[in-house]
């Protein structure tokens, strides 16, 4: 019996080429030409105003703190059901991740309990787009707006995605996008921060660069470049870009592939939803999802650990999602709840991930249905 694994990263079978091309180039540092041209390639996908690349979403995400001058005593809004990525690079400027609770159907930031959880502290509200599903970014961009709050999206899971029309991570404020060998678009390693506002770009390119006007003094702005602000290095090689290259120019056929497995899966499992076995993942109106991820929801931890033990011994990976943040020795330790997380608990509990790669075979998604329908 052959092991259906649960991610299989993409490869298009031009990354070879691509990768020989950079290095033929003689560029295999930051913002070479390999990077100008994925910039090039997201602004035309997103339709926002400025991309940096970074070497991961987690450096966007940290770039963000920085660019909302975060420090000690200053409360960012976040949900409980997310990466620690989302929380640490707040954490790392000194504030304080609060967490609140998600949506039953999307598992999004629920934007009346964000709303509860705003004091004189708080200056950031993060929308995690779980599973490239958007979030309620109207409800949450009038909560930012009404008091003056940034507002950044997470959409690390969310390449390819959009609500009403608008990509996912180019809504907010500042948006974050993850490349890393499990997401749709992958180059192994790497991220980009989406600048939706131009006045954010120059401070933005400074910390991107070291804290130094290196790209000023590119273009030809300045007569030499020097350390100006505080940064990091958070650039993205060049050859790790052109790998990047290859897939975002496909990225909606991956897109579609992906699409057919998920909808394969809803197909496969909307009797046992009627039955009442398990509950499927909700689409909320307006929402064009990626297919990043197809999960059902069991009765309860039980439940949910027999099928994956269940799928296991039939060779099948799947696996639970996120341990809470506010239940983790770190966000005990960093954070606070900022309200019940009822439905974070429950979620952590019932929730089981299939695999969803391009390649799989028709056979394949067969062989997972039947085991989980064998399993319940």
């Amino acid at each position: 019996m052959s092991r259906l694994p649960f991610n299989r990263p993409l490869r298009t079978g031009g990354e070879g080429a691509r990768i020989a091309a950079a290095l033929e180039q003689g560029w295999t540092g930051g913002n070479g030409p390999s990077s100008e041209h994925c910039q090039r390639l997201l602004r035309d996908l997103t339709g926002t105003t400025s991309v940096l690349l970074t070497h991961s979403c987690t450096g966007a995400l940290e770039m963000a703190a920085l660019l909302g001058e975060l420090g000690p005593g200053d409360e960012v809004i976040l949900p409980s059901f997310t990466f620690s990525s989302t929380a640490n690079a707040f954490v790392l400027r000194g504030a304080t991740p609060v967490f609140v609770d998600v949506d039953p159907d999307t598992l999004n930031i629920d934007p009346a309990r964000a709303a509860d959880a705003i004091t004189d502290a708080t200056r950031v509200i993060v929308a995690v787009h779980y599973g490239g599903v958007g979030c309620d970014m109207a409800a949450l961009g009038a909560l930012a707006r009404d008091h003056g709050l940034l507002l950044v999206e997470d959409a690390a899971q969310g390449v390819g995605a959009s609500l009403d029309g608008r990509a996912l991570g180019a809504i907010g404020d500042l948006g974050t996008l993850s490349f890393h060998e499990t997401k749709n678009i992958s180059c192994g390693e790497g991220g980009a921060l989406l600048v939706n506002d131009e006045r954010w770009m120059q401070r933005a390119e400074i910390l991107h660069e070291k804290g130094t006007n290196r790209q000023r003094f590119a273009r030809g702005e300045v007569d030499r470049y020097t350390w100006v602000d505080v940064g990091s290095s958070f650039l993205m090689s060049d050859v790790t870009a052109a790998l990047l290259a290859e897939q975002l120019e496909r990225v909606e056929q991956i897109t579609a592939a992906r699409l057919a497995i998920w909808d394969a899966y809803h197909d496969a499992f909307a009797a046992l939803e009627q039955a009442g076995v398990l509950r499927r993942p909700v689409i909320p109106p307006g929402a064009r999802h990626n297919a990043h991820l197809y999960r059902i929801m069991l009765a309860d931890r039980a439940a949910r650990d027999a099928v994956i033990g269940a799928l296991a011994a039939e060779g099948i990976s799947a696996y639970f999602h996120y341990v809470p943040l506010h239940s983790a020795p770190a966000g005990l330790r960093f954070g606070r709840a900022g309200g019940p997380l009822d439905v974070t608990d429950a979620a952590a509990d019932q929730l089981l991930r299939l695999p969803l790669w391009v390649g799989m075979r028709p056979q394949d998604l067969a062989r997972v249905a039947q085991g989980v329908a064998a399993a319940t």
